[in-house]
């Protein structure tokens, strides 16, 4: 009897990047070692958003939620020993995509490298920066055309080159349901698709539309989530088929890596989060018809901080066992034909199918941003009201609290602590880097790339001229936003309180009692200092703090401290609250801080929120910070009391 015949596995990946350039290779090298089949690179948000590491903005940010990378010297310090030809490198990049593409291709080209056989994908996917993560440099309409420049480049250039990953990714972590996480992905694919039509041949065009690929979430509900992926693969070829008319059936088909849910992990009992990570990794791999190309699994310790070497290597075993040593790629798609699953399959079809059309008629994902944007943060307080009154389910958050102390926990070292020197030694690098270049080739290159962005000429040609010119990232995106303009997307937070009222009578009637002693409704400023865009949490903060009466002032994410404390005199704020969580905490909130006491701000109570270590909440409280949250506190009525507690100019003593 001859053996069945093993499908080939997917591209195993993990997300991955930290410190410098250097140290980040190393890491890239030794995942290789250890069975990685592809890179996926992570960039620090200095670099995500379009600012050199010596910036203001990217004070405390360098280095710590990916690899800073300034300059070319960067991006051949990254790859070093590493064949780009022989290398299928995903990007999680966005604005500043053109850039780093341009950077990888010049360093390609310094390895000796064919580029025409160079595989791999950028993200750039902008609309879902202004709905969830935060990311973005340019107004929309620059920004579409800056993501149809790189899919016409790479027509011509990389054809074996992924030019857009569509990322509903972050739409699930906004709190997207799974009709919503399908429309507002489909909806971006269409508004791209609709640009590019205009800077390809109508030869071209099918073949455009099947290297557009997808980044996708997969939840804890397995087969809720299962389902959505055969669910994006039906109404992908429709979308081709009717609303484009790709006759090849190849073309239309859908093409995803997927991160699984970050979101879902939890602070309290983390090593429970190994089995929601093997659960959620099922979804996206049992079905065949719907099986992920690319899969990244996060590491069961993230929601604590910074996963170590080890951490990664327990994903990425994961991955292997289950398509190595189990049958699972041996059969056809066990799920065909299942009427459960045809049901929700198409119960979730007429949703997106609805939430799309509604879309189109606003114009599409461009004009609709807005409006998407308010959905996610309500649906995202629907999501945390739900774990809150026990209605879901969360083990060892709301249910099964009880735990023996946790080994993998133990003492230090349990995540990775940032090198303090890092930011140091890219600051340095930066420098001699600038000093070493000539400055007349940069200044060409630079006019070049103003001019191509003035006159419609697409940018990727000059940003390749940049990067092997020496030109910096902080300087690429300089130019950029001279020629496009800056944009603050909508934060998605409503001044109108929400229908929920559940739970929230006692804290409206104790927010109403404070503001009466104070003569004027309690005013709460809540602030996004740094580069940090996830605003997922200050926006359920400000959405709830509205719900109980509270006179909110929210702006949105990308705050200097300056900024928050000029707006913390102009409110006549009782109270600041800061929400952190790309690991800047210290540095930002010390400056903070020092700027509210010499702005005689001293008496206001500041709260801050985020990823933060227990040793690092003990030295913030010892500054003076009244309060510090991290995921573990969900209960965000309880936080709002808390607020009340500390606004409140005479409170009743203990009896």
């Amino acid at each position: 009897m001859t053996a069945p015949t093993k499908d080939k596995p997917w591209l195993f990946r993990t997300y991955a990047g930290h410190s410098t350039a250097a140290a980040s290779n190393a890491l890239y090298r030794g995942n290789l070692a250890k069975g990685q089949t592809g890179l996926s690179v992570a960039f620090d948000l200095p670099t995500q958003t379009g600012y050199d590491s010596d910036h203001e903005l990217a004070r405390g940010e360098v280095g710590k939620v990916g690899v800073p990378v300034s300059h070319l010297g960067d991006m051949r310090a990254l790859f070093a020993n590493i064949p780009l030809e022989q290398m299928n490198t995903s990007m999680t990049i966005n604005a500043t995509a053109p850039w780093l593409l341009s950077l990888y291709v010049a360093v390609a080209e310094e390895q000796g490298a064919d580029v025409s056989k160079l595989n791999g994908t950028v993200q750039n996917d902008l609309i879902k920066e202004y709905l969830s993560r935060g990311t973005y440099i340019c107004p929309p309409a620059p920004s579409l055309r800056m993501i149809t420049d790189v899919a016409a480049y790479t027509q011509k250039h990389l054809p074996k080159w992924n030019p857009m990953n569509i990322c509903s990714y972050h739409l699930q972590e906004a709190g997207a349901t799974p009709e919503q996480e399908l429309a507002f992905a489909l909806a971006t694919a269409c508004a791209v698709l609709d640009d590019l039509k205009g800077k390809v041949s109508a030869d071209d065009f099918p073949n455009m539309v099947g290297r557009i690929s997808f980044f996708v979430n997969a939840g804890i509900r397995f087969i809720t989530e299962m389902c959505k992926m055969r669910a994006f693969v039906d109404l992908w070829d429709e979308i081709c088929l009717t609303r484009y008319g790709v006759q090849d059936a190849k073309y239309r088909r859908f093409r995803y890596g997927v991160q699984v849910n970050s979101l879902g992990l939890t602070e309290q009992q983390p090593e429970n989060n190994v089995y929601r990570i093997l659960i959620e990794a099922l979804a996206v791999t049992l079905s065949k018809r719907a099986r992920a190309r690319a899969v990244q699994l996060p590491a069961w310790n993230e929601a604590l901080g910074l996963p170590r070497p080890w951490d990664q290597q327990w994903s990425l075993r994961m991955q292997q066992i289950l398509a190595y040593e189990s049958d699972l790629l041996e059969y056809e798609d066990l799920f065909d034909g299942n009427p459960a699953v045809d049901r929700k399959v198409e119960s979730l079809k007429e949703g997106a199918r609805e939430e799309l059309a509604r879309i189109d008629d606003m114009g599409g994902a461009v004009a609709a941003i807005g409006y998407m944007k308010g959905r996610l943060v309500e649906a995202n307080a629907e999501r945390i009201t739900r774990i809150e009154s026990g209605e879901t389910t969360v083990v060892g958050v709301n249910r099964w609290v009880e735990t023996t102390p946790s080994p993998l926990t133990a003492g230090d070292g349990a995540i990775m602590a940032a090198d303090p020197e890092a930011e140091a030694d890219q600051l340095e690098r930066l420098a001699e880097w600038k000093t070493a270049r000539s400055a007349a080739a940069v200044e060409a290159a630079l006019a070049a790339l103003r001019s191509a962005a003035q006159s419609g000429a697409n940018i990727m040609p000059p940003s390749i001229a940049c990067a092997k010119a020496g030109v910096t990232t902080g300087e690429w995106g300089a130019t950029i936003r001279a020629a496009f303009g800056e944009y603050r997307a909508p934060t998605g937070v409503s001044q109108n309180p929400s229908n929920r009222t559940e739970g929230l009578e006692p804290i409206r009637e104790a927010v109403q009692a404070v503001s009466s002693k104070l003569g004027r409704p309690l005013k709460f400023l809540v602030g996004k200092p740094g580069l940090d865009g996830h605003s997922n949490g200050a926006e359920q903060i400000a959405a709830r703090a509205r719900d109980c009466g509270m006179d909110i002032h929210y702006e949105g994410i990308r705050l200097t401290p300056t900024e928050i404390v000029n707006a913390a005199i102009e409110q006549d704020a009782h109270i600041v609250g800061l929400s952190i969580l790309s690991g800047s905490h210290l540095p930002l909130i010390t400056e903070t801080l020092e700027m509210m006491r010499e702005n005689g701000l001293a008496d206001i109570p500041l709260v801050v929120g985020g990823i933060i270590p227990e040793s690092d909440a003990e030295a913030l409280r010892k500054m003076g910070v009244a309060a510090v949250y991290t995921p573990k506190d969900f209960e965000l009525n309880k936080i709002m009391m808390d607020i009340v507690v500390l606004v409140d100019p005479s409170p009743v003593a203990a009896e």
